[in-house]
């Protein structure tokens, strides 16, 4: 059975394949999107990576990441905003329209939220239009509030969708990521608004399971192991027009340990069941 149209495997979902590893077996599976990461990426080449999925058949659906724009020394700031134009750069080689950010945390010894809030604004207005330029358009990925302290000050879609429309629709997007809002109440009247105002840049699942490991990152769930409601998610994202793919990103270690091409086919299974 070929994977369902809009499915796109985010690279760090089957992080045991090797690029061509990922290439081949999307290909094979009939899973025509990837989501990439730049680490891997940058190892294999860029080029060289843009090449072998352009030969594969697939379509880059989004880079990450960008962003950590919250440090306050000068020197630090400067830094973030080179490595984020290399990645626009990056994206556009890939043939991406969407870069993936996670903003950053809070600066070591600070605890205002507010002021690093609007250190994002300050970055997104240098690399909003640089971004453009590139045909790139950056998407604020709010995270979990477990992770506002040392990753991203940004928690709610609310909050996402307060920095972006600070910019044009085409420039700046949110990500709606299940993982990271869906606790949230008030969920559905920002993905109403994401909608209404064309800001949806992504979207992807992933599962809450609990209990969380230590460290936290590496316990997203596979589809239909935890809490989530793909389908009620994905209904309202699609009623919004939405009509653009629906990426898959599972940071996993018991994923990991198990044979790639397994993974993608309960991948694809779990996501025809649940999701559509």
């Amino acid at each position: 059975m070929s994977a369902p149209s809009r499915l796109s495997l985010n690279q760090e979902t089957i992080k045991q394949w090797s690029l061509p590893e990922l290439a081949e077996g999307c290909a094979e599976a009939g899973v025509t999107g990837v989501g990439l990461w730049r680490e891997p990426v940058q190892k294999y080449g860029v080029a060289a990576t843009a090449e072998l999925v352009r030969g594969a058949g697939l379509t880059v659906t989004s880079l990450c990441r960008g962003g950590f724009f919250t440090a306050i020394e000068p020197e630090a700031r400067a830094t973030a905003l080179a490595d984020n134009r290399r990645a626009i750069d990056e994206a556009a080689i890939l043939g991406t329209d969407t870069l993936v950010l996670v903003s950053g945390g809070l600066p070591a010894g600070s605890r205002d939220l507010f002021a690093a809030r609007e250190r994002i604004a300050d970055a997104l207005g240098e690399l909003a239009p640089y971004a453009a330029d590139h045909g790139v358009r950056l998407a604020i990925e709010p995270l979990h509030p477990m992770y506002a302290s040392d990753r991203c000050v940004v928690s709610t879609l609310a909050q996402a969708l307060d920095l972006a429309e600070r910019f044009p629709a085409e420039q700046v997007g949110v990500c709606v990521d299940t993982y990271h809002v869906w606790w949230d109440d008030s969920v559905a009247a920002q993905i109403a608004r994401a909608g209404a105002g064309g800001r949806i840049a992504a979207f992807q699942l992933a599962d809450w399971i609990t209990p969380l490991p230590e460290g936290v990152l590496l316990g997203r769930g596979q589809l239909g192991d935890g809490s989530v409601d793909f389908r009620w998610f994905r209904e309202r994202v699609d009623a919004t027009g939405y009509t653009g793919p629906i990426e898959v990103e599972i940071f996993n270690p018991d994923l990991w340990a198990r044979d790639g091409a397994e993974v993608l086919a309960e991948v694809a299974d779990r996501y025809r069941t649940l999701a559509l």
